[in-house]
């Protein structure tokens, strides 16, 4: 995770951050110094708009597509793999390939105890 996710995360929360990225995933962002009446504020809401503009005001930040915590969160909402994929503009097989390969998948194979490592 990116130190810009990491922050929009803690700033809005999961449901705010799922909100930014939905309405402007992998764009630059234009942040208001005062978000009321703003586009930005009507799209993810004032309170969350008022807390970007907190941290960045007047400034542009690069929104990430953040495909796999929105998978996560997608998945933890009990989304189909076809439903998510069409929500992150993938394949299904897309949305099998981002699961297996993020580190805290759910519904990840479990390790078989017994199996002894190879590599």
């Amino acid at each position: 995770m990116s130190d810009l996710t990491a922050e929009l995360m803690d700033a809005l929360g999961v449901e705010g951050f799922i909100a930014l990225t939905e309405a402007h995933g992998g764009i630059r962002l234009y942040v208001p110094v005062e978000p009321h009446g703003s586009q930005l504020a009507s799209d993810i809401g004032l309170d969350h708009a008022a807390r970007l503009s907190k941290l960045f005001p007047g400034s542009y930040i690069r929104v990430p597509l953040a495909r796999e915590v929105r998978a996560q969160h997608y998945r933890a909402l009990g989304e189909s793999n076809g439903k998510i994929a069409r929500r992150l503009g993938l394949t299904e097989t897309g949305v099998d390939k981002l699961f297996r390969r993020s580190p805290n998948t759910i519904g990840k194979p479990k390790k078989d105890p017994r199996q002894i490592e190879m590599f």
